[in-house]
């Protein structure tokens, strides 16, 4: 309300000017925040990130629906998101859980890159979550096999075909990016090494799968941003939910295992109309969070 008070004034609201007719809009979205309210967005970052790389994103959020409280979890930032994907699963919620206790009619979660897979695990494995819209946000969902920039500055004597032979290691797997690694070309290895997206996944034995599909399926609306210049990405439809086969093509994500057996959601979701998917061209990885095309074509009408 402060907010809306703020900006009407600053608008000159009141005074004889002209331009009343141009602040009814604006009147009319504050007090819709006022009376309504908007749901609370949590937004966790990625790889080598911070929470200060997303002051693009709050602002969209801020001018789109006034008065929504924007927390960007502020943990395992920079050189820290290297750590096992479990350990950030385990901070994030703790950091996260307060918010959801303060928000009875639910929150949103924005999760960009490698944080749409930390969100994954929280959801999973969070019986009382009330998270109602999950943005997946250029996040490595089915896993990551590509010759990327962050690869060569991670891993400078390995390229995407020999670096199995650390991730599906346990010192591997206490490295965040070797937890989703998925080499279409040693599944076996990946499925019984992957200590995070495997069990994800139930791709290999987990006796919570059922449990933890329960809790998945809580979310309102699941959508997934992704698009063909990505460039870090790899394969770009991964953020879909789509991955290589042994040939390296491409398999969307309705023809994946995952989907067909409905292992942890995905084909229910979808069934239920609550599985989008948006895809833009011309954006490059680092960008996803700061583009207001992006925001408004596939983020903007979930977020009430």
């Amino acid at each position: 309300e402060k907010k809306c008070k703020r900006l009407l004034l600053i608008r000159g609201w009141g005074k004889d000017n002209g331009a009343a007719g141009l602040l009814y809009p604006l009147l009319g979205a504050c007090l819709w925040a006022a009376v309504v309210g908007y749901k609370p967005v949590i937004i966790v970052h990625g790889l080598f990130d911070s929470s200060g790389d997303f002051k693009n994103l709050q602002r969209f959020i801020n001018e789109s629906h006034p008065g929504t409280n924007v927390t960007v979890i502020d943990l395992f930032d920079r050189s820290a998101s290297l750590q096992p994907m479990w350990k950030q699963v385990e901070g994030f919620k703790a950091a996260i859980y307060p918010i959801m206790q303060n928000a009875a009619d639910g929150v949103h979660f924005i999760c960009y890159s490698q944080g749409g897979l930390v969100c994954r695990g929280i959801l999973s494995t969070l019986s009382d979550h009330n998270v109602e819209s999950f943005i997946s946000l250029s996040s490595p969902q089915a896993g990551q096999y590509g010759d990327t920039d962050y690869l060569r500055y991670l891993f400078p004597q390995f390229v995407k075909s020999n670096l199995y032979h650390l991730c599906y290691t346990s010192i591997g797997q206490r490295i965040s990016i070797c937890n989703y690694w998925n080499d279409p070309h040693h599944r076996d290895l990946y499925v019984n090494s992957s200590d995070y997206l495997a069990l994800l996944n139930s791709e290999r034995s987990n006796p919570n799968s059922t449990e933890w599909k329960k809790n998945f399926l809580k979310i309102k609306k699941l959508v997934l941003i992704g698009g063909p210049d990505d460039g870090v990405i790899t394969p770009w439809q991964s953020s879909q939910f789509g991955f290589y086969d042994d040939n390296e093509t491409v398999v969307e994500m309705q023809h994946q295992d995952i989907y067909l057996r409905d292992v942890f959601g995905l084909k229910t979701l979808a069934a239920r109309g609550d599985l989008i998917i948006c895809s833009v061209p011309g954006v490059e990885h680092v960008f996803w969070h700061s583009n207001e095309t992006v925001f408004h074509m596939c983020m903007e009408k979930w977020l009430v």
